[in-house]
């Protein structure tokens, strides 16, 4: 009798489950599903965080949604669906590539895909190599003095521009994006390259530009038919121009690297410290020197889309609010107390007002849109069945101002985020900017690492003023968001 009633039960429930094919999308074509709402800007593809807000607003928490040939896309949106999915991956969770078009170059180029962009057993190697080290908050803290040498230099180089700009730097973007490959230099390659400043500024300046292009083109492609597959057009040939330019220059330097650990190690000089990165690595019986070369490459470029844009809007949200700006430099000068103190692991511990600027930056703009899995059982989402092998894209971001989750949402608050506050007890699957469980962003520790002390140096050494006229921040999709114009933010000497 008992089990009756339990099959009763749990057959009505099953029951109650709604088909596949009933989940809310927009209007479909034949062959190309909604594609046509972006080629005839009913969809702004540069918009496309707007997109998902307002497919959640008319549709609800589940959106089915096919651009051109690729495979259909099952948008998710609530914390409780996104649980779920962590909670029922494996080991080896799947996903797809956040840029296609960067993997098939690689592919095509014969380079290695990066933990970004495989899966299964090739994915788990990788991943088991780092773990130890890049994951690692104390391991990454010991490359803080190389990321301090490159930051202090950039602060003069700011230092200098804004004295001669009244207060503006020109081209913020380029400026950071080139200290970003600098400090990347200095921790993979063992080497100063004079990217932010020096012989090689030139083609510094040519990899920042070639960055910006590879995202934003991919960004449109991810949004086109695939005829760039049949025929080379201007945007696939131009993503290719820039792909080699960052690839070959970062690959060149690589094995430039490997060549001096090579000939150090045979004439039995080399010192401790140096090419700590790549030796730590190439010591791990998972990763070949192939492995090593990719991961480093990796490191080296995805600061430009990261943590440079990041980092910008920082300092947009430091100047436009005094008062938590004036709180983050007593912070700093109460742990330095020494003006001229180097910053170590101690420091950085103790700057638990600067974390929490990070953390209420990355809910008031994130970074990212989506962050994707192949799931690889059936899943029940927002009472909906979701068959193996659909491709879902959680989308959370779009309740970060909302009031259901946070107080004050529209209110740059960093106290949201301090113990025993309010908010920071918030739902732990709906705010995670690097992800959760086992495919975490693997260079996480180190864009942290990299924002903790190019804001510390930053807030020691200027006030950050914006215009009262100046324009509000706004963003767009570039495979990942970018703040869409220069910000007059004036750095003013302390």
């Amino acid at each position: 009798m008992r089990n009756r009633i339990f099959r009763s039960i749990y057959t009505e429930a099953v029951d109650h489950v709604k088909p596949f094919e009933s989940i809310p999308r927009p209007f479909q074509l034949p062959f190309v599903g909604n594609w046509h709402l972006y080629k005839l800007g009913i969809y702004n593809p540069r918009k496309y965080h707007q997109v998902l807000s307002n497919l959640y607003k008319k549709y609800g928490p589940v959106v089915y949604e096919k651009v051109g040939l690729d495979e259909p896309l099952i948008h998710i949106f609530e914390p409780e669906d996104v649980q779920t999915v962590y909670r029922n991956e494996d080991k080896l969770p799947e996903i797809f590539p956040l840029n296609k078009f960067a993997r098939d170059y690689r592919k095509r180029e014969d380079y290695s895909a990066g933990l970004g962009n495989t899966n299964g057993d090739e994915w788990y190697r990788f991943r088991n190599g780092i773990r130890d080290f890049m994951m690692k908050t104390k391991c990454v803290q010991g490359f803080l003095k190389e990321t301090e040498t490159v930051t202090d230099d950039l602060i003069e180089i700011m230092k200098k521009e804004s004295a001669d700009n009244e207060g503006r730097i020109v081209d913020l973007r380029q400026l950071l994006g080139r200290w970003s490959i600098e400090v990347a230099g200095e921790i993979c390659f063992n080497k100063r390259l004079g990217y932010l400043c020096g012989p090689n500024e030139a083609l510094g300046r040519k990899m920042v530009q070639a960055n910006k292009t590879v995202f934003r083109t991919g960004a449109l492609l991810k949004f086109a038919l695939p005829f760039y597959n049949y025929v080379r057009t201007p945007k696939w040939t131009r993503q290719v121009e820039c792909e080699h330019l960052i690839h070959g220059t970062a690959l060149e330097h690589a094995n430039e690297a490997f060549s001096k650990i090579d000939q150090l190690m045979k004439s039995n000089s080399l010192k401790d410290g140096q090419y700590k990165f790549l030796i730590t690595l190439l010591q791990k019986d998972e990763l070949s020197r192939r492995d090593v070369a990719t991961l480093s490459i990796s490191l080296f470029g995805d600061g430009l889309s990261t943590i440079v844009p990041v980092l910008i809007t920082m300092l947009y949200c430091l100047a436009t609010n005094p008062r938590v700006q004036e709180k983050a430099y007593e912070e700093i000068c109460r742990v330095t107390g020494d003006k001229d103190q180097n910053l170590d692991a101690g420091i950085v511990n103790q700057l638990t007002y600067l974390k929490a600027i990070m953390k209420e930056t990355f809910r008031m703009y994130p970074n990212g849109v989506e962050i994707a899995r192949i799931i690889k059982k059936p899943l029940i989402l927002s009472n909906y069945h979701i068959p193996a092998k659909s491709n879902l894209s959680m989308n959370m971001q779009i309740h970060f101002k909302s009031p259901k989750y946070f107080s004050d949402p529209e209110v740059f608050k960093p106290e949201r985020w301090i113990r025993g506050s309010k908010d920071s007890n918030v739902h732990p699957f709906l705010f995670a900017p690097f992800g959760v469980g086992a495919r975490t962003c693997d260079g996480r520790k180190f864009a942290e690492k990299d924002l903790h002390v190019s804001l510390f140096k930053i807030l020691k050494n200027f006030k950050l003023v914006y215009p009262p006229d100046g324009p509000c921040i706004d963003f767009v999709f570039d495979t990942l968001l970018f703040p869409d114009k220069d910000l007059p933010i004036r750095f003013l000497p302390r």
